[in-house]
């Protein structure tokens, strides 16, 4: 992967179901130069406070199923709680400029993935 010059450029906002991998990928984004930040918005019942949180230039959905995020964070929680997240984040996702399934994806394949989407949005 091609590394930024800086960390100018747009502002990638992450957000998703917790365990789905936007803390993950914010780290590996900053440490590529690229400006990112997660949205907590599954944790509020406010259907736009992604756009409320962080004006992102690029919106990105993370999602991983419920039994995926139980098995990475070993979250003691249930798959309704799970399906409650997913309706909370369903603005988001409809927002979305790239939908990511992390289900079956490495950390770095799913860094690679958002990277070359920016790439080709003319993020760099």
């Amino acid at each position: 992967m091609e590394e930024p010059a800086s960390t100018s450029g747009p502002l990638i906002g992450l957000v998703g179901p917790c365990g789905a991998g936007k803390t993950t990928l914010v780290e590996g984004l900053t440490r590529l130069g690229y400006r990112s930040r997660p949205i907590a918005q599954e944790h509020s019942y406010v259907k736009d406070m992604w756009q409320r949180l962080t004006h992102p230039d690029i919106l990105v959905f993370v999602d991983a199923s419920w039994m995926v995020t139980c098995q990475r964070r070993k979250l003691n929680w249930t798959e309704a709680e799970w399906q409650e997240q997913q309706h909370r984040l369903r603005h988001a996702r409809e927002n979305a400029d790239l939908y990511l399934d992390t289900d079956h994806l490495s950390r770095d394949e799913a860094l690679e993935r958002v990277v070359e989407f920016i790439g080709k949005k003319g993020g760099f």
